[in-house]
């Protein structure tokens, strides 16, 4: 069981949370075991992104340039 106990004693689960700390050990490790920079489509890859959009370099979250 995991959740966060607040200052009232009881236990909140906070499933986007944890949903975002999965996320970043999955990026961690992929890019621990790349020779160098993760691509943006290895990033994509790792955190299961589908392009919705049919332009091509734009995809969820805008042109791909607007990403750091």
């Amino acid at each position: 069981m995991t959740g966060v106990a607040p200052l009232g004693g009881g236990l909140v689960r906070d499933y986007v949370a944890l949903a975002e700390i999965e996320l970043c050990g999955e990026l961690i490790i992929a890019a621990s075991a790349a020779q160098g920079r993760l691509s943006l489509e290895s990033i994509d890859k790792v955190l299961k992104v589908a392009e919705v959009c049919t332009e091509p370099g734009v995809g969820p979250a805008g042109p791909r340039g607007s990403r750091p």
